[in-house]
Protein backbone atom coordinates (compact mmCIF):
# COMPACT_ATOMS: atom_id res chain seq x y z
CA UNK A 1 0.00 0.00 0.00
CA UNK A 2 1.46 3.37 -0.88
CA UNK A 3 2.84 5.50 2.02
CA UNK A 4 0.78 8.97 3.04
CA UNK A 5 3.63 10.47 4.03
CA UNK A 6 6.03 11.44 1.68
CA UNK A 7 10.06 12.32 1.18
CA UNK A 8 12.00 15.69 2.58
CA UNK A 9 11.62 18.35 -0.15
CA UNK A 10 15.22 18.75 -0.98
CA UNK A 11 15.51 22.19 -1.55
CA UNK A 12 18.90 23.84 -2.59
CA UNK A 13 20.36 27.75 -3.12
CA UNK A 14 23.53 29.88 -2.98
CA UNK A 15 25.18 33.48 -3.42
CA UNK A 16 28.17 33.96 -5.72
CA UNK A 17 30.91 35.07 -3.59
CA UNK A 18 31.96 38.15 -5.77
CA UNK A 19 31.33 40.98 -3.16
CA UNK A 20 29.89 42.55 -0.20
CA UNK A 21 26.11 40.78 0.68
CA UNK A 22 23.52 43.46 0.48
CA UNK A 23 20.31 43.86 1.01
CA UNK A 24 18.77 42.72 -1.97
CA UNK A 25 20.76 39.66 -1.33
CA UNK A 26 19.38 39.33 2.30
CA UNK A 27 15.46 40.03 0.30
CA UNK A 28 15.91 38.07 -2.51
CA UNK A 29 17.60 34.49 -1.00
CA UNK A 30 19.35 34.49 2.54
CA UNK A 31 16.04 35.29 4.69
CA UNK A 32 13.50 32.99 2.47
CA UNK A 33 15.82 30.60 2.46
CA UNK A 34 16.74 30.19 6.52
CA UNK A 35 13.25 30.63 7.04
CA UNK A 36 12.20 27.53 4.50
CA UNK A 37 15.23 25.80 5.82
CA UNK A 38 12.97 25.08 9.60
CA UNK A 39 10.25 24.25 7.70
CA UNK A 40 8.62 20.80 8.86
CA UNK A 41 9.75 18.61 5.47
CA UNK A 42 12.36 20.03 4.29
CA UNK A 43 15.74 19.15 3.64
CA UNK A 44 17.99 22.24 2.79
CA UNK A 45 21.26 22.58 0.79
CA UNK A 46 23.00 25.82 0.47
CA UNK A 47 26.57 26.51 -0.64
CA UNK A 48 29.34 29.27 -1.53
CA UNK A 49 29.35 29.13 -4.88
CA UNK A 50 33.04 30.02 -5.40
CA UNK A 51 33.90 28.33 -8.81
CA UNK A 52 31.38 30.79 -10.12
CA UNK A 53 32.52 33.89 -9.09
CA UNK A 54 35.97 33.22 -10.58
CA UNK A 55 34.58 34.15 -13.94
CA UNK A 56 33.62 37.34 -13.12
CA UNK A 57 35.79 37.80 -10.38
CA UNK A 58 40.20 37.53 -10.66
CA UNK A 59 41.13 39.10 -7.15
CA UNK A 60 42.16 36.53 -4.94
CA UNK A 61 41.72 38.36 -1.60
CA UNK A 62 38.28 39.92 -2.68
CA UNK A 63 37.27 35.83 -3.97
CA UNK A 64 38.62 34.94 -0.30
CA UNK A 65 36.56 37.82 1.36
CA UNK A 66 34.03 37.86 0.51
CA UNK A 67 33.04 33.99 0.72
CA UNK A 68 34.46 34.50 4.51
CA UNK A 69 31.32 37.41 4.51
CA UNK A 70 28.92 35.32 3.27
CA UNK A 71 29.20 32.25 5.06
CA UNK A 72 29.49 34.84 7.95
CA UNK A 73 26.32 36.28 6.88
CA UNK A 74 23.86 33.55 6.34
CA UNK A 75 25.37 31.73 9.88
CA UNK A 76 24.04 35.44 11.43
CA UNK A 77 20.79 34.86 9.99
CA UNK A 78 20.01 32.10 11.43
CA UNK A 79 21.24 29.31 9.28
CA UNK A 80 21.46 26.43 11.23
CA UNK A 81 24.78 24.06 10.13
CA UNK A 82 23.18 20.76 12.01
CA UNK A 83 20.24 21.32 10.44
CA UNK A 84 21.42 21.68 6.67
CA UNK A 85 23.75 21.02 4.90
CA UNK A 86 26.29 24.34 4.33
CA UNK A 87 29.12 23.74 2.27
CA UNK A 88 31.84 25.41 -0.49
CA UNK A 89 31.12 24.48 -4.03
CA UNK A 90 34.93 24.52 -4.28
CA UNK A 91 35.05 21.55 -1.45
CA UNK A 92 33.34 19.22 -3.77
CA UNK A 93 34.99 17.41 -5.91
CA UNK A 94 32.05 15.44 -7.78
CA UNK A 95 30.63 18.81 -8.78
CA UNK A 96 33.15 19.35 -11.55
CA UNK A 97 33.00 15.96 -12.68
CA UNK A 98 29.47 16.04 -13.50
CA UNK A 99 29.74 19.81 -14.91
CA UNK A 100 32.06 17.61 -17.81
CA UNK A 101 28.95 15.14 -18.00
CA UNK A 102 26.12 17.62 -18.67
CA UNK A 103 28.45 19.68 -21.07
CA UNK A 104 28.20 16.54 -23.21
CA UNK A 105 24.58 16.35 -23.02
CA UNK A 106 23.84 19.99 -23.80
CA UNK A 107 23.02 21.51 -26.92
CA UNK A 108 25.42 24.29 -27.75
CA UNK A 109 22.26 26.07 -29.21
CA UNK A 110 20.73 25.87 -25.58
CA UNK A 111 23.61 27.87 -23.79
CA UNK A 112 23.54 30.58 -26.93
CA UNK A 113 20.08 31.65 -25.69
CA UNK A 114 21.72 32.44 -21.96
CA UNK A 115 20.83 35.70 -20.58
CA UNK A 116 24.14 36.71 -19.25
CA UNK A 117 25.81 35.19 -22.71
CA UNK A 118 23.71 36.95 -25.06
CA UNK A 119 23.92 40.37 -22.98
CA UNK A 120 27.93 40.39 -23.51
CA UNK A 121 27.08 39.41 -26.89
CA UNK A 122 24.56 42.42 -27.59
CA UNK A 123 26.56 44.84 -25.50
CA UNK A 124 29.96 44.17 -27.89
CA UNK A 125 27.70 44.70 -30.54
CA UNK A 126 26.47 48.10 -29.64
CA UNK A 127 29.94 48.97 -29.36
CA UNK A 128 31.54 47.76 -32.52
CA UNK A 129 33.71 45.45 -31.18
CA UNK A 130 33.94 41.36 -32.27
CA UNK A 131 30.26 39.59 -30.33
CA UNK A 132 32.95 37.46 -28.29
CA UNK A 133 35.09 40.33 -26.78
CA UNK A 134 36.28 39.53 -23.73
CA UNK A 135 33.43 36.35 -23.45
CA UNK A 136 35.07 33.36 -21.55
CA UNK A 137 34.16 29.77 -21.87
CA UNK A 138 33.50 29.66 -17.96
CA UNK A 139 30.57 32.62 -18.90
CA UNK A 140 29.74 31.05 -21.79
CA UNK A 141 29.48 27.49 -19.46
CA UNK A 142 28.28 29.23 -16.29
CA UNK A 143 24.98 27.27 -16.58
CA UNK A 144 25.83 24.07 -17.02
CA UNK A 145 28.18 24.26 -14.09
CA UNK A 146 24.62 25.81 -11.90
CA UNK A 147 22.70 22.68 -13.42
CA UNK A 148 25.58 20.07 -12.21
CA UNK A 149 24.79 22.09 -8.76
CA UNK A 150 21.73 21.62 -8.84
CA UNK A 151 21.33 17.95 -9.89
CA UNK A 152 24.24 16.67 -7.90
CA UNK A 153 21.94 16.56 -5.05
CA UNK A 154 18.72 16.28 -7.06
CA UNK A 155 16.88 19.27 -5.75
CA UNK A 156 13.28 20.18 -6.04
CA UNK A 157 13.43 23.41 -5.36
CA UNK A 158 15.39 26.14 -6.43
CA UNK A 159 14.73 29.39 -4.80
CA UNK A 160 15.94 32.28 -6.99
CA UNK A 161 15.14 35.79 -8.30
CA UNK A 162 13.52 36.08 -11.61
CA UNK A 163 16.27 36.74 -13.63
CA UNK A 164 17.69 33.37 -13.05
CA UNK A 165 14.71 31.10 -13.67
CA UNK A 166 16.16 30.38 -17.19
CA UNK A 167 18.70 28.48 -15.43
CA UNK A 168 16.49 26.12 -14.03
CA UNK A 169 14.73 25.35 -16.94
CA UNK A 170 18.39 24.70 -18.64
CA UNK A 171 19.16 22.52 -15.66
CA UNK A 172 15.91 20.39 -16.05
CA UNK A 173 16.69 20.09 -19.93
CA UNK A 174 19.85 19.07 -19.12
CA UNK A 175 18.51 16.30 -16.21
CA UNK A 176 15.69 15.35 -19.05
CA UNK A 177 18.52 14.48 -21.88
CA UNK A 178 20.99 12.83 -19.36
CA UNK A 179 17.87 10.53 -18.38
CA UNK A 180 16.81 10.34 -21.80
CA UNK A 181 20.06 8.51 -22.43
CA UNK A 182 21.60 6.65 -20.01
CA UNK A 183 17.92 6.13 -17.84
CA UNK A 184 16.46 7.77 -14.98
CA UNK A 185 19.25 9.51 -12.74
CA UNK A 186 18.01 13.22 -11.67
CA UNK A 187 15.14 14.45 -10.11
CA UNK A 188 13.88 17.64 -12.12
CA UNK A 189 14.16 20.80 -10.41
CA UNK A 190 11.56 24.04 -10.32
CA UNK A 191 12.04 27.51 -9.84
CA UNK A 192 10.94 29.16 -6.37
CA UNK A 193 10.42 32.33 -6.58
CA UNK A 194 8.56 35.11 -3.85
CA UNK A 195 7.01 37.42 -6.40
CA UNK A 196 6.84 40.19 -3.86
CA UNK A 197 10.14 40.50 -3.35
CA UNK A 198 12.10 38.72 -6.06
CA UNK A 199 13.79 41.81 -7.02
CA UNK A 200 15.26 44.34 -4.88
CA UNK A 201 15.78 47.94 -6.11
CA UNK A 202 18.73 49.82 -5.08
CA UNK A 203 19.57 53.08 -4.72
CA UNK A 204 19.18 54.75 -8.42
CA UNK A 205 16.22 52.39 -8.86
CA UNK A 206 17.43 49.95 -10.97
CA UNK A 207 17.72 46.18 -9.53
CA UNK A 208 20.22 45.98 -6.63
CA UNK A 209 23.25 44.52 -8.13
CA UNK A 210 26.89 44.63 -7.33
CA UNK A 211 27.36 45.45 -11.34
CA UNK A 212 25.55 48.38 -10.94
CA UNK A 213 27.57 49.97 -7.89
CA UNK A 214 24.11 50.74 -6.26
CA UNK A 215 24.09 48.35 -3.00
CA UNK A 216 23.32 48.58 0.32
CA UNK A 217 25.63 46.67 2.17
CA UNK A 218 23.36 43.99 4.56
CA UNK A 219 25.59 44.51 7.91
CA UNK A 220 26.84 48.04 7.65
CA UNK A 221 27.38 50.12 10.48
CA UNK A 222 24.45 51.74 11.41
CA UNK A 223 25.32 55.30 10.86
CA UNK A 224 26.57 54.10 7.31
CA UNK A 225 22.84 52.53 6.29
CA UNK A 226 20.88 55.76 7.02
CA UNK A 227 23.30 57.69 5.24
CA UNK A 228 22.34 55.10 2.02
CA UNK A 229 19.18 55.06 2.50
CA UNK A 230 19.39 59.18 2.53
CA UNK A 231 21.03 58.66 -0.75
CA UNK A 232 17.93 56.71 -1.85
CA UNK A 233 16.80 58.63 -5.81
CA UNK A 234 13.54 60.27 -5.49
CA UNK A 235 11.30 62.46 -7.72
CA UNK A 236 10.98 66.17 -6.61
CA UNK A 237 7.87 66.37 -5.43
CA UNK A 238 7.78 68.30 -2.13
CA UNK A 239 6.30 67.52 1.20
CA UNK A 240 2.82 67.87 1.30
CA UNK A 241 2.31 66.44 -2.19
CA UNK A 242 0.81 63.11 -2.93
CA UNK A 243 3.38 60.47 -3.74
CA UNK A 244 3.31 57.41 -6.58
CA UNK A 245 4.25 53.97 -4.87
CA UNK A 246 4.05 52.68 -8.07
CA UNK A 247 7.89 52.48 -8.93
CA UNK A 248 8.95 54.26 -6.05
CA UNK A 249 12.46 52.40 -5.22
CA UNK A 250 12.21 53.06 -1.41
CA UNK A 251 8.62 52.22 -1.35
CA UNK A 252 9.27 48.39 -2.83
CA UNK A 253 12.62 48.44 -0.42
CA UNK A 254 10.23 49.19 2.53
CA UNK A 255 7.35 46.41 1.91
CA UNK A 256 10.29 44.15 1.42
CA UNK A 257 11.21 44.32 5.13
CA UNK A 258 7.91 45.41 6.35
CA UNK A 259 4.29 43.50 7.21
CA UNK A 260 1.55 44.26 5.57
CA UNK A 261 -0.26 46.40 7.99
CA UNK A 262 3.17 48.69 7.99
CA UNK A 263 3.13 48.59 4.26
CA UNK A 264 -0.59 50.28 4.52
CA UNK A 265 0.67 52.44 6.62
CA UNK A 266 3.23 54.00 4.51
CA UNK A 267 1.18 53.93 1.25
CA UNK A 268 -1.28 56.04 3.14
CA UNK A 269 1.29 57.99 3.94
CA UNK A 270 2.62 58.71 0.52
CA UNK A 271 -1.20 59.47 -0.51
CA UNK A 272 -1.20 62.37 1.91
CA UNK A 273 2.06 63.89 0.73
CA UNK A 274 4.73 62.82 3.26
CA UNK A 275 8.25 64.08 2.81
CA UNK A 276 11.25 61.99 1.28
CA UNK A 277 13.20 62.71 4.34
CA UNK A 278 10.61 61.48 6.48
CA UNK A 279 9.96 58.77 4.46
CA UNK A 280 13.73 57.45 4.35
CA UNK A 281 14.10 57.76 8.50
CA UNK A 282 10.66 55.41 8.03
CA UNK A 283 12.77 53.38 5.86
CA UNK A 284 16.25 53.34 8.21
CA UNK A 285 14.02 52.58 11.44
CA UNK A 286 12.23 49.28 9.98
CA UNK A 287 15.28 47.88 8.36
CA UNK A 288 17.79 48.79 11.28
CA UNK A 289 14.59 47.12 13.83
CA UNK A 290 15.19 43.43 11.76
CA UNK A 291 19.36 43.63 10.73
CA UNK A 292 20.62 45.07 14.09
CA UNK A 293 20.82 41.81 16.57
CA UNK A 294 21.87 40.01 13.16
CA UNK A 295 24.81 42.57 12.93
CA UNK A 296 25.97 41.95 16.01
CA UNK A 297 25.96 37.98 15.74
CA UNK A 298 27.75 39.06 12.17
CA UNK A 299 30.50 40.68 13.31
CA UNK A 300 31.36 37.98 16.15
CA UNK A 301 32.17 35.52 13.23
CA UNK A 302 33.97 37.66 11.25
CA UNK A 303 36.35 38.01 14.35
CA UNK A 304 36.50 33.92 14.31
CA UNK A 305 37.26 33.11 10.75
CA UNK A 306 38.67 29.64 12.02
CA UNK A 307 35.24 28.56 12.88
CA UNK A 308 33.77 29.26 9.85
CA UNK A 309 36.07 27.50 7.97
CA UNK A 310 35.65 24.35 10.21
CA UNK A 311 32.07 24.66 9.57
CA UNK A 312 32.08 24.54 5.87
CA UNK A 313 34.26 21.37 5.98
CA UNK A 314 31.79 19.76 7.80
CA UNK A 315 29.52 20.50 5.77
CA UNK A 316 31.39 19.33 2.59
CA UNK A 317 32.03 16.30 4.58
CA UNK A 318 28.56 15.81 4.75
CA UNK A 319 27.60 16.67 1.03
CA UNK A 320 30.55 14.47 -0.13
CA UNK A 321 28.76 11.31 1.85
CA UNK A 322 25.78 12.02 -0.84
CA UNK A 323 27.58 13.31 -4.02
CA UNK A 324 30.58 10.32 -3.61
CA UNK A 325 28.34 7.36 -3.95
CA UNK A 326 25.54 9.20 -6.56
CA UNK A 327 28.84 10.41 -8.43
CA UNK A 328 29.92 7.08 -8.70
CA UNK A 329 26.22 5.43 -10.12
CA UNK A 330 26.46 8.22 -13.01
CA UNK A 331 30.35 7.07 -13.87
CA UNK A 332 28.91 3.48 -13.96
CA UNK A 333 25.79 4.86 -15.77
CA UNK A 334 27.77 6.59 -18.86
CA UNK A 335 30.15 3.37 -19.20
CA UNK A 336 33.43 4.23 -17.12
CA UNK A 337 33.49 1.60 -15.32
CA UNK A 338 36.23 -1.36 -14.27
CA UNK A 339 37.32 -2.55 -17.32
CA UNK A 340 37.91 -6.13 -15.37
CA UNK A 341 33.84 -6.13 -14.69
CA UNK A 342 32.16 -8.34 -17.35
CA UNK A 343 34.80 -11.15 -17.55
CA UNK A 344 34.39 -14.55 -16.45
CA UNK A 345 36.89 -16.63 -13.85
CA UNK A 346 39.40 -17.30 -17.06
CA UNK A 347 39.13 -13.71 -17.54
CA UNK A 348 37.75 -14.47 -21.21
CA UNK A 349 35.00 -12.07 -22.47
CA UNK A 350 31.90 -13.03 -22.11
CA UNK A 351 29.40 -12.77 -24.76
CA UNK A 352 27.21 -9.58 -25.14
CA UNK A 353 24.00 -9.23 -22.83
CA UNK A 354 20.84 -10.37 -24.63
CA UNK A 355 18.10 -7.19 -24.49
CA UNK A 356 16.00 -8.02 -21.58
CA UNK A 357 13.42 -6.31 -19.50
CA UNK A 358 14.51 -4.17 -16.60
CA UNK A 359 12.64 -2.10 -13.70
CA UNK A 360 13.93 1.54 -13.27
CA UNK A 361 13.42 3.00 -9.74
CA UNK A 362 13.66 7.15 -9.79
CA UNK A 363 12.74 9.61 -7.10
CA UNK A 364 10.15 12.72 -8.98
CA UNK A 365 10.27 15.90 -8.08
CA UNK A 366 7.46 15.52 -5.56
CA UNK A 367 9.65 13.61 -3.58
CA UNK A 368 8.45 10.67 -3.57
CA UNK A 369 10.15 7.35 -5.25
CA UNK A 370 8.59 5.35 -8.38
CA UNK A 371 9.36 2.80 -10.41
CA UNK A 372 8.81 1.86 -14.11
CA UNK A 373 8.99 -2.33 -15.64
CA UNK A 374 10.15 -1.73 -19.04
CA UNK A 375 10.26 -4.30 -21.73
CA UNK A 376 13.56 -5.00 -23.27
CA UNK A 377 13.33 -2.36 -26.29
CA UNK A 378 12.11 0.12 -22.84
CA UNK A 379 8.87 0.75 -23.27
CA UNK A 380 6.97 1.28 -20.11
CA UNK A 381 4.97 -1.87 -19.19
CA UNK A 382 3.94 -1.14 -15.71
CA UNK A 383 4.29 2.14 -13.60
CA UNK A 384 4.31 2.34 -9.67
CA UNK A 385 2.61 4.79 -7.44
CA UNK A 386 4.98 7.04 -5.23
CA UNK A 387 6.29 5.60 -2.33
CA UNK A 388 7.71 7.80 0.98
CA UNK A 389 11.16 5.77 0.41
CA UNK A 390 13.35 3.77 -2.02
CA UNK A 391 13.16 0.67 0.84
CA UNK A 392 9.62 0.23 -0.34
CA UNK A 393 9.70 0.95 -3.88
CA UNK A 394 12.39 -1.91 -3.49
CA UNK A 395 10.53 -4.28 -1.55
CA UNK A 396 7.65 -3.82 -3.91
CA UNK A 397 10.04 -4.81 -7.30
CA UNK A 398 11.40 -7.57 -5.25
CA UNK A 399 7.92 -8.96 -4.47
CA UNK A 400 7.33 -8.83 -8.37
CA UNK A 401 10.38 -10.40 -8.92
CA UNK A 402 9.72 -13.31 -6.75
CA UNK A 403 5.87 -13.51 -7.16
CA UNK A 404 5.40 -12.71 -10.75
CA UNK A 405 1.90 -12.96 -11.94
CA UNK A 406 0.20 -13.02 -8.69
CA UNK A 407 2.50 -10.14 -7.52
CA UNK A 408 0.23 -8.23 -10.07
CA UNK A 409 -2.77 -8.67 -8.45
CA UNK A 410 -1.37 -8.97 -4.81
CA UNK A 411 -0.01 -5.08 -5.44
CA UNK A 412 -2.20 -3.44 -7.53
CA UNK A 413 -2.89 -1.07 -5.30
CA UNK A 414 0.70 0.16 -5.50
CA UNK A 415 0.30 0.10 -9.46
CA UNK A 416 -0.78 2.56 -12.30
CA UNK A 417 -3.80 0.45 -13.36
CA UNK A 418 -3.41 -1.26 -17.09
CA UNK A 419 -5.47 -3.00 -19.54
CA UNK A 420 -5.76 -7.01 -19.84
CA UNK A 421 -2.61 -6.78 -23.10
CA UNK A 422 -0.27 -4.71 -20.78
CA UNK A 423 -0.74 -7.09 -17.61
CA UNK A 424 -0.12 -10.08 -19.90
CA UNK A 425 2.75 -8.15 -20.97
CA UNK A 426 3.81 -7.68 -18.01
CA UNK A 427 3.53 -10.77 -16.85
CA UNK A 428 5.65 -12.25 -19.36
CA UNK A 429 8.37 -9.70 -18.94
CA UNK A 430 8.38 -11.09 -14.97
CA UNK A 431 8.97 -14.48 -16.15
CA UNK A 432 11.39 -13.62 -19.09
CA UNK A 433 13.33 -11.65 -15.91
CA UNK A 434 12.66 -14.67 -13.41
CA UNK A 435 14.09 -17.47 -16.39
CA UNK A 436 17.20 -14.92 -16.97
CA UNK A 437 17.90 -14.87 -13.30
CA UNK A 438 18.30 -18.79 -13.00
CA UNK A 439 20.43 -19.08 -15.96
CA UNK A 440 22.82 -16.58 -14.19
CA UNK A 441 22.30 -18.41 -10.84
CA UNK A 442 23.16 -21.68 -12.56
CA UNK A 443 25.86 -20.95 -14.58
Amino acid sequence: MVSSSSAPLRVLTGITPSGTPHLGNYVGSIRHSVRQSVAPGVESFFFLADYHALIKVQEPALIQRSTLEIAASWLACGLDPERVTFYRQSDIAEITELTWFLTCVTGKGVLNRAHAYKAQLDKNVAKGEDPDSDVTAGLFMYPVLMGADILMFNAHKVPVGRDQVQHIEMARDMAQRFNHQYGEHFTLPDAEIDDAVATLPGLDGRKMSKSYGNTIPLFAPRGQLQKQIASIVTDSRAPGEPKDTEGSALFQIYQAFATAEETETLRKAYAEGIGWGDAKQMLFERIDREVAPLRARYEELMNNPAEIERILLVGAEKARKLSRPFMTELRHAVGLRNLAAGRDKGGARKAAKVAKPSFKQYRERDGLFYFKLLDANGAALLQSRGFASPQEAGRAIATLQQQRGAALTALADQLEPIGTEELSAANAALEALAEAATATSGS
